[in-house]
């Protein structure tokens, strides 16, 4: 099993539980809108430091995070002490064919060893009419980048949109750095791995941010399936 971003664990805490800090903070409200109504049993599929939990909690869900990092699960579960945490790869999870109402994947499938067989483990242990609500880092965004930071920049694809990969992103925000090690997918890929999982695609999203750039370009994709 792949131990994630357990070398960088310490970094991506600090990042993530800075408030205001991450863009989680601006599109969050979007991917809560998607959920079906609370009240039952929630996964996340790497859970990372437990954010996404503590909200899903918060909004009345009885949650389960996963991730394959361990020094993030115990920060997890540090902050989190009503819900369960494990060390698991999203791509087999130690839990039975059906026992959850919401599987939720919230940018983690971009990081994941394998993205189709999470998917697949996402329906298998979601109940017949349960959900699946993810969030990924939006396939256009990932096939360029802008010009430059300036307003109104263009935004230029050099290679082509269909080319999948891993690659490193370094970034620097308010005195705090982080590099993250993902990889790139197509929408076809995303859709693919929910159709062979047999997922039926209910709703899909592209939230608009709140710069310039991240209005004239989608960051994020979200969507909502549903497992028949």
């Amino acid at each position: 099993m792949s131990s994630g971003w357990e070398d960088r664990a310490a970094g991506w805490i600090a990042w993530a539980r800075t408030p205001g800090h991450d863009d989680y903070w601006v599109f969050r409200d979007a991917f809560f809108e998607l959920l079906p109504e609370a009240g039952g049993t929630a996964l996340e599929l790497g859970c990372g430091q437990g954010r996404v939990c503590r909200d899903l909690r918060d909004r009345g869900w009885t949650v389960t995070g996963t991730d394959a990092s361990p020094t993030l699960v115990a920060a997890a579960a540090a902050a989190d002490r009503a819900s369960q945490y494990a060390v698991a790869d999203a791509a087999s999870v130690p839990f039975d064919s059906g026992s959850f109402d919401l599987v939720v994947a919230y940018n983690s499938l971009m990081d994941v060893g394998s993205m189709p067989a999470s998917v697949t483990e996402a329906a298998r242990v979601l109940r017949p009419g349960g959900r699946f609500c993810a969030c990924v880092t939006h396939p256009f965004k990932e096939a360029g980048a802008f010009a430059s930071r300036e307003d109104g920049a263009p935004f230029v694809i050099e290679g082509s949109y269909f080319e999948e990969g891993g690659y490193e992103l370094a970034v620097e925000r308010d005195g705090l750095a982080f590099s993250f090690s993902s990889r790139t997918y197509t929408l076809g890929s995303y859709t693919q791995a929910l159709e062979g999982a047999g997922f039926v695609l209910e709703a899909l999203r592209e939230p608009v941010g709140r710069d310039d750039r991240d209005t004239r370009v989608p960051q994020f994709l979200l969507w909502r399936a549903l497992k028949q």
